[in-house]
């Protein structure tokens, strides 16, 4: 079973994990390598989700726009998330 971000990147395929060594979201409380993640914040401490697929507004622009620019199958890992935790 894959580890995934907040925001749905399978950390075990994410290349920042060892370009950068990045421990992930969830290890590092939201404080990422590049700063702090408006994500994991939204997600975890402001809506006390696991992850962005739980939310109500999912997906919202703010993840859009983040699998834009990388990952941009994260959106597909929580949908599929959501299906197993509706199970």
């Amino acid at each position: 079973m894959p580890r995934f971000s907040v925001c749905g990147i399978d950390c075990g395929k994410c290349r920042f994990r060892t370009e950068m060594n990045c421990a992930g979201c969830r290890e590092n409380k939201g404080m990422m390598f590049w700063g702090k993640c408006d994500i994991f914040f939204c997600s975890s401490n402001d809506k006390e989700l696991d992850h962005c697929g739980q939310c109500k507004n999912f997906p919202c622009e703010m993840l859009k726009s983040f699998a834009s620019s990388e990952n941009p199958e994260r959106i597909d890992n929580l949908k599929k998330l959501r299906i197993q935790e509706e199970k």
